[in-house]
């Protein structure tokens, strides 16, 4: 496989934060520092996604503090996605940073394409989901596993513009739905 499409639902839903991941550096509002990937040319490709399902705040962020999104793909609803066209080499290398992992090594997708679900570790954006093809391509995405036991915890504010910044730069979204989008997440997050 050369190339796949990453569906990102939270941060990474705005453009130059995304990128981060492939050219390295520190996005606006964040505490970390990202390496890059060894391709770091910007994805050839990106579009507008809906998946079915939900998101919702849990856990602790390292890098924005307060709650990260998580995707719950057996909820019902409706998430807005960004999907993203990356070599398999460039997803890997964002995947391993999102598992808090060097980049540089090919991860192997065939669990997740042949199931549709795959958990790579116990951590929490460890779980990749086929989410759907585009293009004949795979659409992938990550998030917790199913048993994470991550409290529920309200995003911080700087990751919350971001990902409402996001929502409108892809999906030309009015405040007013963003603002209800986001308070259905923060809604089912308890917070």
């Amino acid at each position: 496989m050369t190339d796949l499409w990453y569906a990102a639902y939270g941060s990474n839903l705005a453009r130059d934060r995304f990128t981060t991941y492939l050219s390295g550096g520190r996005p606006v509002g964040a505490a970390r520092h990202y390496p890059g990937a060894r391709d770091p040319r910007p994805p050839s490709d990106d579009r507008p996604l809906l998946l079915p399902g939900r998101i919702y705040f849990a856990g602790r962020s390292l890098t924005w503090g307060g709650g990260m999104a998580f995707y719950d793909p057996d909820a019902p609803g409706t998430v807005y996605a960004r999907a993203y066209r990356l070599s398999a080499a460039q997803f890997s290398d964002l995947a391993a940073q999102e598992m808090r992992r060097d980049p540089g090594t090919d991860l192997d997708l065939a669990p997740v394409l042949a199931g549709r679900r795959h958990s790579y570790g116990p951590g929490r954006y460890e779980t990749l989901h086929l989410v759907g093809q585009l293009e004949q391509h795979p659409v992938l995405t990550f998030t917790a596993p199913v048993d994470h036991g991550l409290a529920p915890n309200p995003p911080a504010p700087g990751y919350l513009a971001t990902i409402a910044r996001g929502l409108r730069e892809c999906h030309r979204l009015s405040d007013d739905t963003v603002v209800a989008y986001l308070d259905a997440a923060r809604a089912v997050s308890g917070s």
